[in-house]
């Protein structure tokens, strides 16, 4: 006969992965965010897209361009700031270890994304780009909100202008230009790009948990989104001349083009995005969306593996990877999608913590000891 322990222990197993996916140490509303950004991005893949008209429903799902991926730079942001102490910095010592052990998942995340370029998904994977951002964000990571803040509005309006003279230069069109722009994630180019991560990060630090924060993330993006891409639509430039000029490559809200308009118009997107879930998760909602939230809890895991499901299917059924018109002519987005969703929603309750992510901590422990008591919630 099996003793009391034994009896309990698979109940306390579950209880306990329940309690991880929708305990207060995680931020409800940040894990829906992510995982709407993934599927976004997913949706951004794999989907024929016509562009997006406001009067047309049927073209509204070309929202997911550009944008998805902004969220999930901002939503970087918000983890460093969440496992660098939330609304207080941590003091030298554990914010020291704190970086060592980012920095380790900026190789680790840089060198992952190294192997899904080589699987050869037409995509632009944006983990290298992502682990340049870690590595950018650590200087950052002892300031409080207000310095954020402005550090991410000045980046926001400055670093547009700089970037279309380095998009513009030759070594672009060499061939070393080309092996090293997916090398660095130029394709979401870290000049512009800090800036939704400085602004993620001023949004921790300035109490993500609370009300009243939440209710003017989601009215000041709501309020910059409408000033950007309304800036946009009165400039007169449209996508065929984006790149015609410096003012025409400059005032643009379109998807990466890191525009001025885009980089605000997207950047506030993301943060009325982010401010719309963490108000829902307060309500009963949050239970209706916990699919997204697992999804939301192991990004990485579910990044990867769409991307690993994709050259599998595209290499058995097309006989080439690179095919992207062939797997879109697969539509393979549902699939892939509840597919995902139902893995990501199954792991997290049977299993725990997202392959992947347990992976990065496990090595970024290896630095040292004293972790932050919150550092799960960088990925999951």
């Amino acid at each position: 006969m099996a003793s009391a322990p034994e009896l309990n222990a698979p109940a306390g197993w579950l209880a306990s992965r329940w309690t991880r996916l929708n305990g207060p140490r995680r931020v409800a509303g940040v894990d829906l965010a992510r995982g709407l950004a993934v599927i976004g991005m997913i949706a951004a893949h794999v989907l024929w897209i016509d562009d997006l008209d406001i009067a047309d429903a049927a073209t509204w799902v070309a929202v997911v361009e550009g944008r998805s991926s902004i969220l999930f730079a901002t939503l970087a942001g918000v983890s460093i700031g969440l496992v660098t102490g939330g609304r207080t910095p941590l003091e030298a010592g554990p914010m020291h270890t704190a970086r060592m052990r980012l920095a380790v998942r900026a190789g680790l995340l840089w060198l992952i994304g190294l192997a899904l370029i080589a699987t050869g998904v037409p995509v632009y994977v944006i983990l290298p780009a992502y682990a340049i951002l870690f590595l950018l964000a650590l200087p950052l990571t002892g300031l409080g909100a207000k310095p954020l803040l402005m550090i991410a509005g000045g980046l926001a309006l400055v670093m547009p202008v700089v970037q279309v003279g380095l998009d513009a230069a030759p070594v672009w069109s060499t061939a070393a230009g080309q092996i090293v722009s997916p090398l660095i994630g130029w394709h979401y180019p870290f000049p512009v790009w800090i800036a939704f991560v400085a602004a993620g990060l001023g949004v921790a630090r300035a109490g993500i948990g609370r009300p009243a924060v939440q209710a003017r993330l989601l009215g000041c993006g709501a309020a910059l989104a409408v000033l950007g891409y309304g800036a946009d639509a009165l400039n007169g430039v449209g996508p065929a001349s984006g790149a015609s000029s410096f003012w025409a490559a400059l005032w643009t809200a379109e998807p990466h083009s890191t525009g001025l308009w885009e980089v605000i118009g997207s950047g506030g997107f993301a943060l009325a995005v982010l401010g719309a879930c963490l108000l829902a998760c307060r309500t009963v909602v949050t239970w209706i969306v916990l699919p997204l939230r697992a999804v939301g809890a192991m990004p990485l895991t579910a990044y990867v593996v769409q991307l690993v499901v994709w050259a599998v299917v595209a290499t058995t059924v097309l006989g080439s990877a690179g095919d992207l018109r062939g797997f879109r002519d697969l539509e393979p987005f549902w699939p892939m999608t509840l597919g995902l969703v139902l893995g990501c929603t199954m792991w997290a309750l049977l299993v725990g913590r997202g392959p992947l992510e347990w992976a990065l901590d496990r090595a970024a422990r290896a630095v040292g000891r004293g972790a932050p008591r919150d550092a799960d919630r960088l990925s999951g």
